[in-house]
């Protein structure tokens, strides 16, 4: 079996259903707090971006930034859905690409990560189930926008 196709089918699907999500979300949803110990849709979304990141900088050797402490949450600059929007797709485009520019051989590359020794493609089934389970996150708050509409068409 070829993973390569199984890889980037599972990012680009997670890439498309969070993106349709973060579309679908009114502009107030992106800095909205619910409660004090809860996150924004700005800082899910950073957070993601941070995880795809820093998957990317360790598959294509590059040296990693330091994982910030506690709760990941967005700087101030980060919090409109527009800047969201982007900078989620820069990230995903950016993993993406690296996930494409490589071969079936690359996939299968034994790595090393802060869990223990893995693969690349084990990495992007990480990513992608990442992505998918923020994407749950973002149909609650939805919900509790009170927006209980399928938006993935």
């Amino acid at each position: 079996m070829e993973i390569k196709p199984v890889a980037l089918g599972s990012l680009k699907g997670a890439y498309r259903m969070l993106l349709k999500d973060l579309e679908a979300l009114p502009e107030e949803a992106f800095d909205k707090s619910f409660g004090p110990k809860t996150r924004t849709v700005a800082d899910v979304v950073f957070e993601v971006n941070l995880v795809n990141d820093h998957i990317g900088l360790t598959l294509r050797g590059e040296p990693l930034f330091d994982w910030p402490d506690g709760w990941i949450t967005a700087p101030e600059d980060a919090r409109t859905k527009e800047v969201v929007i982007e900078s989620f797709k820069t990230s995903m485009d950016k993993i993406v690409a690296t996930i494409d520019a490589m071969s079936e051989v690359d996939l299968e590359r034994k790595i090393t990560t802060e869990h223990g020794e893995t693969n690349v493609f084990e990495r992007c089934r990480f990513m992608a189930s990442h992505i998918w389970y923020h994407s749950g996150q973002l149909n609650y708050i939805q919900t509790m926008l009170g927006d209980d509409g399928w938006h993935w068409n």
